[in-house]
């Protein structure tokens, strides 16, 4: 029987957009993943002094972004259980759930940068497979200095090629709060959403 292969994709997705999609669909097709697990993060340790919007509407918003494509599966494993949330307690559930699963851990290459002040790091990198990194420009990081901290990250980390590579949450929300274009940088369903609940524009 093949290894099934999972990969793990957490975030707040405030709002889901194609950069995320984009980063998801090539790594499932690099990894050659069996499915590939969207963990929406109810409360994230990182962001405990930002203003998030509420979680059923970033809940609606990810349905909305991943239900045509049968490789992406919505996780509620975040949601279900108290936080704050670990990336490393995660990884863990998803693990005694698939035991013999090989779980492959994406990231962002702001994370990959604060990969050291994260909970359990060196154990998260021994009980993932490999971590994707999708590198943007103006990411900073030293890999010889991550890879002292952290040993074990150097053989485990693969970086993701995509052809877009700036987009991100922070300026949609920014462009929506001050009545910039940003309708083409998510999906039609997760636009229209957002403009009929008017979401970010008191943010």
């Amino acid at each position: 029987m093949p290894t099934l292969r999972i990969g793990l994709f957490g975030g707040t997705f405030d709002p889901p957009h194609l950069g995320h999609l984009i980063l998801a669909s090539e790594a499932s097709y690099q990894f050659n993943l069996s499915k590939l697990l969207w963990v929406l993060t109810p409360n994230p340790p990182h962001k405990q002094n930002q203003q998030i919007t509420a979680l059923e509407q970033r809940l609606t918003m990810l349905e909305l972004a991943v239900a045509n494509n049968p490789d992406f599966e919505l996780s509620r494993v975040e949601i279900e259980r108290p936080g704050p949330h670990y990336t490393v307690d995660t990884v863990n559930l998803i693990a005694q759930q698939e035991p013999q699963a090989e779980i492959f851990l994406l990231i962002g290459g702001d994370s990959l940068h604060d990969l050291p002040t994260w909970k359990n790091n060196r154990e998260l990198i021994h009980k993932v497979h490999q971590i994707g990194v999708m590198h943007r420009p103006g990411d900073k990081f030293n890999p010889a200095s991550l890879f002292a901290q952290l040993p074990g990250l150097k053989e485990k980390l693969v970086f993701i090629e995509t052809l877009l590579h700036t987009l991100s949450s922070r300026e949609i929300r920014r462009r929506a709060k001050e009545g910039q274009p940003y309708q083409y940088y998510v999906l039609p369903a997760v636009y229209d959403y957002i403009e009929k609940r008017h979401l970010y524009q008191n943010s």
